[in-house]
């Protein structure tokens, strides 16, 4: 059966993406789940529009991240979380963790696919994070401090 995916599914689909899979398993789990619909031409030109208007949206914010990405240079961020007395953290910090603290003290709105982290941040300290948006780089400081 040829579904429509609204939204990832781990080993199955991408969004917008239309592929054939079990008829049991659309009927059973995909389509009530609402994480996929039958793949008609009418959904596909309707979900071809949305991802074009996406991808102009995700366009512009690129864009304008890029013409911000000189005033992150010089901002240092500060974020508190739980650390031993040695000073390593009890839960390390991820990508996904920095987005809302850099949108909270920056007002810049940055993906995951943005930063590039090679490994999560477990100590306390002072930290480089590297940002790359369109070709374009830049570094910002995060300062990680210990929660009393």
């Amino acid at each position: 059966m040829k579904v429509l995916f609204l939204e990832n599914v781990a080993k199955k689909g991408r969004k917008y993406e239309v592929k054939e899979v079990a008829s049991g398993y659309a009927r059973n789990f995909l389509i009530p789940q609402k994480l996929a619909e039958l793949a008609t031409d009418k959904s596909i030109t309707r979900v071809d529009k949305l991802r074009k208007q996406q991808e102009a949206e995700r366009k512009i914010q690129d864009d304008l991240l890029i013409k911000n990405l000189s005033d992150l240079k010089e901002v240092t961020i500060t974020m508190t979380e739980k650390a031993n007395d040695k000073g390593h953290l009890f839960a390390g910090i991820h990508k996904e963790e920095l987005i809302p603290v850099i949108k909270e003290q920056t007002q810049l709105d940055v993906d995951t696919e943005h930063i590039i982290l090679e490994h999560p941040i477990k100590e306390v300290g002072e930290h480089q994070i590297e940002i790359l948006v369109g070709g374009k780089k830049t570094m910002f400081k995060l300062v990680v401090e210990a929660k009393n």
